[in-house]
């Protein structure tokens, strides 16, 4: 993707929007453009403020391994992004995983936690969604599920 230059070298840099002179030469760079939108404009999404971003949806499922979940939240359409914590606890309240995600670019998320230490059931994932430094944060979400391995799975 070119840019506006005139001498037709500047190329997009990375996921964040920033454009750079593909040979890396200070002499010739233009700086940074402005911060993209990752977002469709024809989505017609209503994106909610800080304050009302909410998580909407938490399932977790464990793989037939018995080590992995597949943990799936989706939040509301957001202006601005935000942080979200999760943590999977075991029977004893021992923290077995956890994953931080800063900035998600998506409304609907997917990723997988590795479990440590041995099954001990039932398993209480907990996500948190929250704006760093004091701003607006949702109330933890819970989802409790049991993990059980194939004996095929290995």
């Amino acid at each position: 993707m070119k840019s506006l230059s005139t001498d037709g070298d500047y190329s997009m840099g990375d996921v964040s929007g920033i454009m750079w002179n593909r040979r890396r030469n200070p002499a010739t760079a233009q700086g940074i453009i402005a911060r993209m939108d990752f977002f469709f404009p024809e989505d017609n999404l209503i994106r909610a403020t800080p304050e009302e971003t909410r998580v909407t949806s938490l399932a977790a499922e464990a793989l037939p391994d018995g080590r992995r979940v597949r943990v799936n939240l989706e939040i509301t359409p957001f202006q601005k992004r935000p942080y979200i914590e999760a943590a999977l606890n075991d029977a004893d309240g021992e923290e077995v995983a956890s994953t931080s995600v800063v900035e998600p670019l998506s409304w609907k998320l997917e990723f997988i936690m590795h479990i440590r230490g041995e099954i001990r059931n039932p398993y209480a994932l907990t996500v948190r969604l929250y704006y760093p430094e004091g701003g607006p944060s949702d109330e933890p979400r819970r989802f409790v599920f049991e993990v059980h391995p194939r004996a095929d799975a290995n």
